[in-house]
């Protein structure tokens, strides 16, 4: 058996230390370190924090020769099993890496296990070993034999299941429930004394349950554990999903509190996401693109397929808040609004479609720039678009729905992969028909969809709002101590038809100083063009900028329920938000 000794070696020094043991080595024994993670499509090149490799066989000291950014073979000799030593500097505080410091540790295993090329099915162990005092352990990975505070040894079945469990190291507060008749650990490091954890473990397990419903009935999920990691932190927002686990990260002060009844927009939102990444084990984690049978780590893996990973997931994320209770439909209407105003301010979604998004996900999405608001789409936030269009189309004309579809696909995949023309035979099964034209519109083109009259179907109104200052210029911006500084110009705007361009300090407005873009009407009008002061690579530039009329820019928008909507209508919306 493949085994892994690892212990905080050096808390100030940000530094694990890892010892491999391989019996029965290949003559020539190549070991490698994987180049991204499953879930966060991006080369993050995790052999940079590497060092101090070195190799035994016994008394013999051997050479490990590097062959490339992220692989060392090591030549053996006799069969006697080979030991590799060596360090990970951890300092990442992302949920994508690893981290140590004197107050906490944390790691995914694709940073930090050296991958035995040849070797991967075999089973793998672990050893957590001299942990500072008073500091735990919390991970879904099966335990063999540890103590109470959970140091010892655990083990997987092989190396994708090895790395696909992160690990919580240090003091912090836990709780459990059950869901679908299974234990659910909640784990949260860096909460303020005043976190009310009976509440959040409260409203984690109607999420849950609700979701377990959903794929399942009354039959239980597909794990026999799932840990929740959530590190709050004083600013900051992520997670990544895990076959029986998930690691989080929110804001602290958007944690519930003691004594607090009300719900503060930063708790929804990280209900939403806590939502999101637990739909995650089904939707991405077992049911998967194809091209994800088996991960390839020493590149990357392509698809085109996230917009509907991804995408529907971000749909059900907060629609399950909604069919849970814990927000009510007017809650969960805003948040739709607030994605669909997202995306109709994007010039990118009539460049790109969801589908070519989500094959450039390795080169664009995790790589922003000034132009990205121009070039690209997310596949995230349009994907979640074109579920809920087909979900509403689905429900419009009476064959079902989007839940039908999904359920579909579990059962005929038996969670396992999938491929598009999966997700249209599932659509056509459903539905009764070819949604063929459908996903060639809203997937592989890049024309908007028809979410207006979509929605007013099942009885629910978008209202236009006037475009805020920012939109209406066609800029991303800042307030800055000297003006307003540029982030980026939307493509066929007013402000890239003045000649702004990203990185400019805008100072002035027909010689007023300009400390907020909001105040641009206090100097300019309509009726004549305004004349901008602008910094540039420290050159002063004039650049004449003629002001959009206010219904020039499609604006931002709300939803909300239809007073006229009749019985039928309204009996169609509350099948949608309540799935009954």
């Amino acid at each position: 058996m493949i085994s892994y000794r690892i212990e905080p070696f050096d808390l100030h020094a940000h530094l694990f230390r890892v010892v491999v043991r391989i019996p029965d080595p290949a003559p020539e024994q190549r070991v490698s370190l994987p180049v991204w993670i499953p879930g966060s499509y991006l080369v993050r090149e995790f052999a940079r924090h590497l060092q101090q490799l070195t190799a035994r066989q016994g008394q013999r000291e051997l050479s490990a020769e590097q062959v490339d950014k992220a692989s060392w073979v090591v030549r053996c000799e006799g069969r006697g099993a080979l030991e590799l030593s060596y360090q990970v500097y951890a300092f990442d505080t992302s949920v994508r890496a690893a981290f140590l410091d004197a107050t906490r540790g944390f790691f995914n295993g694709t940073g930090v296990f050296l991958r035995v090329e040849g070797r991967e099915q075999e089973p793998q162990r672990v050893e957590i070993r001299a942990l500072p005092k008073g500091w735990q352990v919390a991970t879904a990975l099966g335990a063999v034999q540890t103590d109470a505070r959970g140091q010892g040894s655990y083990e997987a079945g092989d190396y994708d299941e090895l790395v696909d469990h992160p690990v919580e190291l240090g003091r912090f507060w836990r709780g459990e429930f059950r869901a679908g008749g299974v234990p659910h650990e909640f784990v949260v490091a860096g909460a303020l004394p005043n976190f009310d954890g009976e509440r959040l473990l409260q409203d984690t397990r109607r999420i849950c349950e609700a979701q377990i419903a959903f794929w399942h009935g009354r039959k239980k999920p597909p794990y026999k554990r799932y840990v929740f990691l959530l590190n709050a932190v004083d600013d900051g927002y992520g997670g990544l999903e895990h076959r029986a686990s998930t690691a989080l990260i929110c804001g602290r002060r958007d944690l519930p509190r003691v004594g607090e009844a009300g719900q503060s927009d930063g708790y929804v939102t990280l209900l939403g996401l806590i939502s999101h990444e637990y739909f995650h084990t089904w939707n991405v984690k077992r049911l998967r693109p194809a091209e994800f049978a088996r991960y390839d780590y020493t590149a990357e893996n392509y698809t085109q397929l996230l917009w509907f990973f991804e995408g529907f997931t971000s749909y059900y994320d907060d629609l399950f808040l909604v069919r849970a209770g814990l927000i009510d439909q007017a809650r969960y209407l805003k948040l739709l609004a607030k994605t669909v105003s997202g995306v109709l301010a994007t010039p990118g979604r009539q460049v790109q479609s969801v589908a070519q998004a989500s094959f450039d996900a390795w080169v664009k999405y995790y790589r922003q720039d000034e132009n990205t608001v121009n070039a690209t789409v997310s596949y995230y936030t349009k994907g979640s678009l074109v579920a809920l269009a087909l979900d509403l189309t689905l429900r419009g004309e009476g064959k079902g729905n989007l839940d039908e579809v999904m359920r579909q696909l579990w059962a005929g995949s038996s969670g396992g992969p999938i491929s598009e023309a999966d997700i249209a035979a599932a659509l056509k099964q459903v539905g009764g028909r070819s949604y063929a034209r459908e996903l060639s519109r809203w997937v592989h083109g890049t024309q908007d969809l028809p979410l207006v009259t979509l929605l007013q179907a099942v009885g629910v109104e978008w209202k236009q709002q006037p475009a805020p200052w920012p939109l209406r210029l066609g800029v991303r911006s800042a307030d800055a101590a000297g003006g307003v500084s540029i982030k980026a110009v939307m493509r066929g705007s007013a402000a890239e038809q003045a000649g702004l361009a990203a990185g400019d300090e805008l100072l002035a407005v027909n010689d007023w100083r300009l400390r907020k873009l909001d105040d641009l009407p206090l100097y300019a009008t309509e009726s004549q063009p305004a004349e901008l002061l602008v910094s540039r690579d420290q050159r002063l530039l004039r650049l004449p900028l003629q002001v959009p009329a206010a219904t020039a820019v499609p604006g931002p928008g709300s939803l909300g329920v239809a007073p006229a909507a009749g019985r039928e209508t309204a009996a169609l919306r509350e099948a949608w938000l309540s799935a009954r």
